[in-house]
């Protein structure tokens, strides 16, 4: 099929297609400047000719395509369009002032066109037709449109219609110049997500050009589609790309026509299969058997000032069974801020270190893995444990010793930042790896730290990777965990230790802070410690935010009695890790602070929270936070300043934390505001994710899609291998960390 005959190619506005001349205007060149070019183009004719233009624009147009993930045919014909404007049909002018809150077409003669300052300069153009007539306001113009929209030419715009100073108007309209009976289009016209420098023009171009190429080929069998009542997969992909003007809009809309229903299922089927084809392939992997509860796992539990709760024994259990067995571990351990999620780290970590091997702690902030160092040294190092450190900001020879002593076997327990997957660094006997964070490290980082285990010298057949536990403090609701995380096994501590105080949470306008400060200095003065977050370091003209900077210069002014320190991401890390050391130690009254200290901060001393700007932050950081205090006897509060008006989005995020201390409520909350995708850190976490389906409103066709993806998995493995090409191509090599 060739593009100039496809009826989608001929919907598009005549002065972009690519079957149009371009006319440009030749430059006038003087005599002398004519001479000088001839002059260096005779001198040059010589020289190695620069390519030609149109392959440099083509190579152009490639990378940014990649860069929207569109690499090969099918990526391009599966890029399916946001929406649809209809632009099938013209309405009267007159007709066209009565249609509210919706896009409407028309199509007129320019009878006027100024630049005027009404009371900023604007383009104001007036269309008219048989009917009447209405105005064009464009705020931001070219000269170029200006000349377009000369006194007689006609323009067809489209756009919702409003009734002005000057009458019915549309601000901004989409539009094209137009000959008298220029055709309409015989579809709604499909708008596609789009990156920086790909017109929908471009796009349209692009998928028609690759809808010719690909292979149509159905990778569902006819039994099957009609089993689970599917379309097929090319009429499908088709009418989505090209619908025709009598199809249901509304059903187009919300995704429930069945050509949307087909594509969702597909999607929904490869990644099912997958993650359940990575968790075939671990377990046909070696690992090393790490049977041993020893004498350093009894000790450790011996000499713990509390006892585990329910949850955690229950935890323990399920990691323990993992490490016993000959086929690497790959689990998620996910619960509350505060749940105790690393003493049962630790105790894993203990019975590789009994089982004759290493373990290794990475974290993704130097704060959060010194936390992790001071705490699990503190219990493992009277045991007899030898626990190395290693981060970046460590001195070249800390390092060098450090990595020697890791190499050498002399070291069992390593705990560091990222500095631990780099290529020097080398583990005499690793048999157990912990992330904790897990969503924050890139899948490449988690892959490295993995096979840091493998020995070199060994035959791939033969290798055996280290066991891995990958620690969230970011609750997932049951049924993402199922979806995104088919190939894990996650186990959750769903139970607070006793003891933990309730977090009083309150909403209060930017405009009462001098009461805040009140608050504070009354809470210092009573012998507590007081976390105050701010999300910016430097001022921003666009956000308009109070800095880290500027707040902790105004606390310091407004509470001259008491200390007040300052720490953010900018700080050298041992200028942060001295603020954090004085403000355990109780020398500090009051930390200023940005995220940095989202997690792993544990000083039971502070009970009050307040953070700044709060409708700039999402649930999940929220509620991190807000999880910094509460963690000694005394009553803690956390307060929200918030900077009004408040969008829809920010009232909710603010209202469900007022409401609210239980973080799965929060993230399942959380996940209905944000999607699957940002909620896990799509772009970081590597799992595939979902465009089409929608885990709340699509669950019955994700439970379609795992009960088929173990049959095909078992039965059909050539359907299977078309199925994951299709639909995740290279991308699926992510999948197996």
């Amino acid at each position: 099929m060739k593009s100039s005959k496809n009826p989608l190619f001929y919907a598009l506005p005549p002065h972009f297609r690519p079957d149009m001349p371009v006319l440009k205007k030749k430059p006038v060149v003087s005599a002398k400047t004519a001479t000088k070019t001839a002059a260096k183009s005779t001198t040059k004719s010589t020289a190695k000719p620069a390519a030609p233009a149109a392959a440099t624009r083509a190579a152009k147009i490639d990378d940014k395509l990649i860069k929207l993930g569109l690499r090969s045919d099918m990526d391009k014909v599966l890029h399916l369009p946001l929406r649809y404007e209809d632009e099938t049909e013209i309405k009267n002018i007159s007709e066209a002032g009565f249609i509210f809150g919706r896009s409407v077409q028309v199509e007129g003669i320019v009878t006027a066109c100024e630049v005027a300052f009404r009371p900023r300069r604007q383009l104001v153009v007036t269309i008219s037709d048989d009917s009447g007539q209405l105005v064009m306001r464009f705020l931001n113009f070219y000269g170029s449109q200006v000349k377009q929209m000369a006194e007689g030419n006609r323009v067809r715009a489209r756009g919702e219609v409003r009734h002005g100073f000057f009458g019915a108007e549309m601000v901004h309209p989409s539009y094209k110049m137009v000959i008298e009976g220029a055709p309409l289009p015989s579809a709604l016209t499909p708008v596609y997500p789009a990156g920086e420098g790909l017109s929908q023009t471009l796009l349209r171009k692009t998928i028609i050009d690759a809808m010719a190429r690909i292979a149509w080929r159905d990778t569902l069998s006819e039994q099957l589609r009609s089993s689970l009542e599917l379309m097929q997969f090319e009429p499908a992909v088709r009418m989505l790309h090209n619908p025709p003007p009598d199809i249901d809009e509304s059903a187009l809309a919300d995704r429930s026509h069945a050509a949307w229903v087909r594509m969702k299922f597909d999607e929904l089927l490869a990644q099912q299969l997958s993650m359940k084809r990575a968790q075939i392939a671990r377990r046909e992997k070696g690992a090393a058997v790490l049977p041993t509860v020893g004498k350093l796992s009894k000790a450790f539990l011996k000499q713990l000032p509390f006892a585990l709760t329910g949850a955690q024994q229950r935890v323990l259990e399920e990691i323990r069974a993992d490490l016993q067995q000959s086929f690497p571990m790959q689990r998620l351990l996910q619960g509350d801020v505060g749940s105790g999620k690393t003493v049962v780290a630790a105790i894993a970590a203990a019975q590789a270190i009994d089982s004759g091997f290493q373990a290794v702690l990475m974290a993704p902030t130097e704060i959060l893995a010194d936390q992790h160092f001071r705490k699990i040294a503190g219990w493992m190092e009277p045991l007899g444990v030898n626990v190395a450190w290693l981060t970046g900001s460590l001195k070249k020879k800390e390092k060098l010793e450090a990595k020697a002593r890791i190499e050498s076997g002399e070291a069992q327990l390593i705990i560091g930042t990222h500095a631990l997957i780099q290529e020097d660094v080398q583990f005499s006997k690793l048999g157990l790896v912990i992330v904790d964070e897990q969503h924050r490290f890139g899948v490449g980082q988690r892959l490295v730290l993995r096979n840091k285990g493998l020995d070199n010298n060994l035959a791939s057949s033969k290798q055996k990777i280290p066991h891995q536990l990958m620690m969230s403090a970011t609750p997932i609701p049951r049924t993402l965990a199922m979806t995104y995380y088919a190939d894990l096994e996650v186990s959750v501590i769903d139970e607070l230790p006793p003891g933990r105080t309730p977090i009083v949470t309150r909403v209060i306008d930017q405009n009462r802070r001098d009461e805040v400060i009140e608050r504070v200095h009354a809470a210092a003065l009573e012998g507590r410690q007081v976390y105050w977050v701010c999300p910016l370091i430097e001022e921003s003209e666009a956000l308009q935010l109070q800095t880290a900077t500027d707040t902790h210069q105004t606390l310091v002014a407004a509470l001259p009695d008491l200390q007040v320190g300052l720490v953010h991401g900018r700080m050298k890390p041992a200028e942060k890790q001295e603020v954090m050391d004085a403000f355990t130690r109780g020398d500090i009254h009051v930390l200023v602070a940005t995220t940095v200290i989202e997690v792993g901060v544990d000083v039971p001393n502070a009970s009050l929270m307040v953070i700044e700007h709060a409708e700039r932050f999402g649930l999940s950081q929220l509620h991190q936070l807000r999880g910094r205090v509460g963690r000694g006897s005394a009553a803690s509060v956390c307060l929200l300043l918030y900077q009004g008006p408040l969008g829809m989005v920010a009232k909710q995020r603010l209202r469900i934390m007022r409401e609210s201390t239980d973080g799965f409520e929060i993230a399942r909350k959380d996940l209905e505001i944000r999607g699957p995708g940002e909620f896990l850190g799509a772009r970081q976490s590597g799992q595939a994710m979902l465009r089409f389906a929608d885990l709340e409103t699509d669950q019955w066709l994700v439970d379609k899609a795992r009960d088929l993806a173990h049959t095909l998995l078992r039965d059909d493995p050539a359907t299977v291998e078309a199925h994951l090409a299709r639909w995740l191509g290279a991308r699926e090599d992510y999948l197996k960390v």
